[in-house]
C-alpha cells in the first residue's frame, strides 16, 4: 500500500542504523506533523502512470526542492530506508537513490562484522 505524504504513515518501530538519526517522536507529534510535503500536492512525489522521463526527472527534482526546505527531512528519509518505502520522493531521495543507499548499508554492515570477526580472530590466536 503507497502513502501519500498527505495521509498518516505508519512509523517503523525498527531501530535505525547504527550513525543515523532516529525518528522523532516527542511530545509535539510524530515527525510527518511538520513535514512541508504536507501542504503540497502528493502528485509532485508520486508518479504518475507511464511518466515521461523527462516529466519525471522534473517533477522529482521540484519535489527534492520541496524536500530541501523541510525541518523533517532526515526522519523522512530514515522513514523511507527502514519501511523500505518502494515508491516516490521521501526525505528528498528517490526510490532509485533510497535502493542506492539501502545496498551501501548492506555492504558497510557487512564489512563492519567481517572487521570484527578479524579483530576478535586476532585477538584469539
Amino acid at each position: 500500500m503507497l502513502h501519500s505524504p498527505h495521509q498518516p504513515l505508519r512509523v517503523a518501530a525498527a531501530v535505525p542504523p547504527q550513525g543515523t538519526t532516529p525518528a522523532r517522536e516527542d511530545e509535539a507529534g510524530p515527525w510527518h506533523t511538520e513535514a512541508v510535503c504536507r501542504r503540497d500536492e502528493a502528485g509532485l512525489f508520486f508518479a504518475p502512470s507511464k511518466e515521461p522521463t523527462a516529466a519525471r526527472l522534473s517533477r522529482e527534482e521540484a519535489a527534492k526542492r520541496v524536500c530541501a526546505r523541510c525541518p523533517v527531512m532526515v526522519e523522512c528519509r530514515e522513514h523511507a530506508l527502514l519501511q523500505p518505502e518502494p515508491y516516490g520522493v521521501w526525505g528528498g531521495l528517490t526510490a532509485a537513490e533510497r535502493r542506492v543507499v539501502l545496498a551501501r548499508r548492506r555492504r558497510r554492515e557487512v564489512e563492519l562484522r567481517k572487521a570484527a570477526a578479524a579483530e576478535r580472530a586476532e585477538r584469539i590466536a
